[in-house]
């Protein structure tokens, strides 16, 4: 049960953002810049370094959130649970298998990321932009993920709801779904 009176059908991060828009709006666009604006990381890669963290933090709402929208972006469902069981040995690119090392520090504490980390990254052709970006995923998704566990949302009851908000993210992006969220008052 939620520590803090929500929507009974908003689990997760969406009850939070719709119980105070005016935090919800900054949140939900630096998200939409880091997750969906311009980078040469692409949107799946990007998800991916949300998930490994989220993970990492134990979040079960956002790591099963962020690992369906991988799933929906790339249309296939291993390469994600290939990452969450060893990421040195799934098939992903090397400079991937880095970043996704870095993310996985920065979750655990800022000063875990060494200069070994980055120069590995660099050497597998990370530029100081991607390695930037994935730190600042990291740590905005252990806000997140924080934010999620610290208020005790709730996970949905249908596990069918991930299908359907990674289809709006890929979709729609980080953006408040226009119509709001009534719509899924018959889904909880």
């Amino acid at each position: 049960m939620p520590h803090i009176t929500l929507e009974e059908h908003l689990p997760g991060i969406t009850g939070l953002l719709e119980y105070r828009k005016d935090t919800a709006q900054p949140i939900r666009e630096l998200t939409q810049l880091l997750l969906r604006g311009p980078s040469s990381l692409t949107e799946a890669e990007r998800e991916l370094i949300a998930t490994i963290v989220s993970h990492g933090n134990e979040c079960k709402f956002c790591t099963t959130a962020h690992a369906e929208t991988v799933n929906e972006l790339l249309h296939e469902c291993d390469t994600v649970q290939q990452v969450l069981d060893n990421v040195e040995t799934a098939s992903i690119s090397s400079k991937m298998k880095a970043l996704l090392i870095i993310a996985r520090q920065t979750q655990q504490s800022g000063k875990s990321v060494t200069t070994a980390h980055i120069q590995r990254a660099k050497h597998a052709g990370a530029t100081d932009l991607e390695i930037h970006d994935t730190v600042l995923i990291s740590a905005l998704f252990c806000l997140y993920n924080r934010y999620v566990d610290g208020l005790g949302t709730k996970l949905p009851k249908d596990n069918s709801y991930f299908k359907s908000l990674a289809e709006r993210l890929t979709t729609q992006g980080y953006h408040r779904n226009p119509g709001g969220y009534e719509h899924l008052k018959n889904n909880k």
